[in-house]
């Protein structure tokens, strides 16, 4: 079996979906380097080193996403290189330098050392459904696809950082992708739900903590969003990766739901918990999703009940929700 699956390289190997891509690629066979900022902190990385085949299969090496040549190491010999690793931090004061600079350079940084690979075979790029929903000039009747582009004028006016990042970047990799001759295929998450394998709570995961535990200001802003679990994202990376004829982007979200709707399911379902009932009403513009391109392969979204049930049982194995008598109806 690790013959046949050969040998990737997952970029941001600690991360929330990064760790859960690592899990499902060592059960499937194959052999992994991950890149990580420090080899070294034990804490940080204990959790890769539980996962199954890890001792056998997994490799950490030490890269910079702002380091010309870093990943020239970790990438070479690899036959699929999986880039996950992108910042997501709220930018104090500069955001073109804290957000922007590392999407777009680290990218195109970890693109030139896969050009520089002769082993490569295709690389898999982790965007997000922010580069297609932040747009005020789409038809909410009709769903959108991954033939939609978010506004970069729009991003830049209401200072979505995030999802300003996530557009330049992918657009950028496509750029060099195309002109290098690279193999590339981008997967568009939406808003990623499940347990967290590093014990260390991502932002995402932490807004849904303030939710699920009556903090409305750090879910306010979400307004309507799309849902994913996040196992059938790190499944997706891998369909698309191991999928002959697939290619170009890929939208991966299960459910699209307004925050109010949201809030009444999650009350619904963990009655113990103080989730607030109501939220201000927003002024995002009403969507759906399609995902037909990504089911056309065969694949099948868990649902918004099976993403929300094992978050929350995770949330309570590591102590998140101790205070609080869980019941589940």
């Amino acid at each position: 079996m690790d013959e046949i699956k050969g040998k990737v390289c997952v970029t941001g190997a600690a991360g929330f979906l990064a760790s859960w891509l690592i899990k499902r690629l060592l059960l499937s066979g194959y052999h992994v380097t991950g890149t990580v900022r420090d080899p070294g902190n034990e804490k940080k990385l204990a959790h890769l080193w539980r996962l199954e085949g890890a001792k056998e299969r997994l490799r950490l090496v030490k890269a910079d996403l702002m380091e010309e040549g870093s990943f020239d190491d970790a990438i070479m010999e690899c036959h699929g290189v999986f880039h996950t690793a992108s910042p997501v931090l709220t930018p104090s004061s500069d955001p073109k330098a804290e957000i922007l600079e590392p999407a777009i350079e680290g990218t195109l940084n970890v693109l030139r050392s896969c050009k520089r690979n002769p082993s490569l075979k295709r690389v898999i790029l982790t965007s997000s459904s922010s580069t297609v929903r932040a747009r005020d000039d789409f038809d909410p009747n009709i769903p959108l696809d991954e033939s939609s582009w978010s506004s970069v004028e729009l991003c830049e006016r209401l200072q979505i950082w995030y999802a300003l990042s996530k557009t330049l970047a992918e657009k950028a990799a496509w750029e060099f992708c195309n002109e290098n001759g690279i193999d590339l295929i981008t997967v568009l998450p939406s808003f990623v739900i499940g347990p967290s394998l590093p014990s260390d709570l991502c932002s995402t995961a932490s807004d849904v903590l303030g939710l699920l535990t009556g903090e409305v200001e750090k879910f306010q802003w979400h307004g309507r969003m799309g849902y994913v679990h996040i196992d059938d994202v790190a499944l997706c990376h891998i369909l698309v990766y191991e999928h002959e004829s697939a290619g170009g982007r890929y939208l991966c979200s299960s459910t699209v739901l307004d925050n109010n709707e949201l809030a009444s399911f999650l009350a619904q379902r963990y009655p113990s918990l103080p989730i607030p009932k109501r939220f201000e009403q927003g002024r995002r513009l009403y969507y759906e999703f399609d995902t037909s391109k990504l089911k056309r392969l065969g694949f099948k979204f868990k649902s918004i009940q099976e993403m929300f049930d094992d978050y929350v049982a995770s949330l309570v194995e590591q102590g998140h929700l101790s205070s609080f008598g869980l019941a589940i109806n």
